[in-house]
């Protein structure tokens, strides 16, 4: 026997040790049960990254985020009607925000338009963005222009409205107001899709809805004031329980049939392209949802408000289409028209149709890369190894999803339907309220708009595709298949905040 081999009975301090490992052990294996491994692994990688992006990118620097912030601040001040303003320029709506953000945002636009390229960073002057944002929120106001989000109802703007006024409660400085209506609407992201995952705990089709809701492009959107959080959100939210009632034939609890009928309600006000996603709640049979009676027809009376209210609010910003067009490079000033684009639809739809194909054979490897990731107004596309990682997780997590409970074949070609009209309403929108008459492809698509919509298309194809992952033995995949798709979205993640890093601040 040699001298280190201790061949002793363990100790009661031994035993206690390991008394608390197998404790620690089991609780971490009760949590995971009880919340869902991809509940917990979305949390920590969409809250760590969403964080970092929230912090690192410099002030308005996201997408839209100037008009973004301003309909926010809007918001939370009471306004929620589009308010006119005036501009030499032409119709225009806008509003106030403090002076001292408006300096920031002066100061970030000039930035990001005016970079050298590579390889010198995007940010000129890193302590111009500290020394603005130390600046305090006086009671000093500027009026600025927000047209294209003047458009928006403010139920996208709620979470961010809700951060501008803690930052006014705390008296932040201008900076710290950005980063705080950034954090709140992170905060919104992390609940909701957290909840929806939550929803779909004890199936293997949640690392799909986890895939999706880590894709680079939503973590950075997260991090960043935009519409676009809340409405990812709730699309993600209406489409996992759509899943579970429609496609997996189970009971909804009564918080999630709650949750399902205010999605009806508030989708459609947040992005009008997604109302048809929201309507298809109509479909999950009233004895999945746990009702009966008279309350059997509370998903129609839900889906019936969700439409009237987007009826409402289209009539209301309907105005602010005018404007859009100042958005657009100078020369093109006024070469929007929402009518004239429509009529032309009408009277020569094999016209829309030919601009329709020609877009796609222009545009669609952008916007398939835009589908994982630009990050920004500085462009910045994600990483080729942020792709690759991006795919390896949907193939995983599409090839190991349950085989669904066949729901009915009409039902199916339904959904399928409202998808591709879903996409048909992304390109009609952008053709009539962004696209100058004659122009020779449909402009403003990007592949982020699609992100509400992958999981229900995802779903029907899954419905009518009979390929599966199987372990040994003919088993459904493991722990393994699933560590691979947490892998593969950490590596997406870090790569493209890397790339951000780089290209902005060097």
């Amino acid at each position: 026997m040699t001298a280190d081999t201790d061949t002793r009975p363990a100790g009661p301090e031994q035993a206690a040790g390991r008394s608390v490992l197998t404790g620690s052990r089991r609780t971490g294996e009760v949590v995971l049960r009880r919340v869902g491994p991809a509940t917990v692994a979305f949390t920590l990688l969409a809250g760590i990254f969403g964080l970092v992006f929230a912090v690192m990118s410099p002030p308005f620097w996201g997408h839209d985020e100037l008009t973004q912030f301003g309909r926010a601040y809007q918001v939370a001040h009471g306004g929620l009607n589009p308010t006119r303003i005036e501009d030499d320029r032409g119709v225009s709506y806008g509003g106030e925000v403090p002076a001292a953000v408006e300096a920031l945002m002066g100061y970030a636009l000039n930035d990001y338009t005016h970079n050298p390229g590579e390889p010198y960073p995007d940010v000129a002057d890193p302590a111009a963005y500290q020394r603005l944002g130390d600046a305090p929120v006086t009671d000093e106001r500027k009026i600025i222009w927000f047209t294209n989000t003047a458009a928006y109802s403010a139920v996208p703007y709620v979470p961010n409205a809700i951060g501008i006024r803690f930052a006014e409660l705390i008296d932040a400085d201008a900076g710290t107001m950005v980063r705080l209506t950034r954090l709140s609407g992170l905060a919104a992201y992390l609940l909701v899709v957290g909840f929806g995952l939550w929803a779909l705990r004890k199936h293997r089709i949640q690392w799909l809805a986890f895939t999706v809701a880590v894709l680079p492009i939503a973590v950075f959107q997260a991090g960043t004031v935009t519409a676009d959080t809340l409405t990812n959100a709730l699309a993600v939210l209406v489409s996992v329980l759509l899943v579970k009632a429609l496609f997996l034939g189970e009971r909804l609890g009564r918080v999630e049939t709650t949750a399902v009928l205010a999605t009806a309600i508030l989708l459609p006000l947040c992005k009008p392209t997604y109302v048809l996603l929201a309507m298809l709640v109509v479909l999950i049979p009233a004895a999945r949802l746990g009702l009966d009676g008279w309350r059997r027809w509370l998903t129609w009376a839900c889906a019936a408000v969700g439409a009237i209210g987007f009826a409402v609010w289209m009539k209301i910003a309907a105005p602010t289409g005018e404007g859009t067009s100042l958005m657009r490079p100078r020369e093109q000033w006024y070469t929007v028209d929402t009518g004239e684009q429509l009529t032309g639809i009408l009277t020569g739809p094999f016209g829309f149709l030919r601009t329709f194909w020609e877009s796609i054979l222009r545009r669609d490897q952008e916007w398939f890369t835009e589908f994982f990731g630009e990050l920004g107004f500085a462009y910045i596309e994600v990483p080729a190894t942020a792709v690759v990682a991006c795919l390896l997780a949907f193939a995983v997590s599409v090839g190991m999803a349950e085989r669904f409970d066949r729901p009915d074949f009409r039902r199916t070609l339904v959904v399928a339907l409202t998808m591709a009209a879903s996409v048909a309403m992304i390109y009609v929108t952008l053709y009539m309220s962004f696209t100058p008459v004659g122009y020779y492809i449909i402009d403003g698509v990007q592949g982020r708009y699609f992100i509400p919509l992958a999981i229900v298309s995802f779903a029907v194809l899954l419905r009518w595709m009979p390929f599966r992952l199987r372990g040994p033995g003919d088993r459904a995949p493991g722990r393994y298949a699933a560590v691979t798709i947490v892998v593969a979205a950490l590596i997406s993640l870090i790569t493209s905040m890397a790339k951000y890093h780089l290209y902005v601040w060097a």
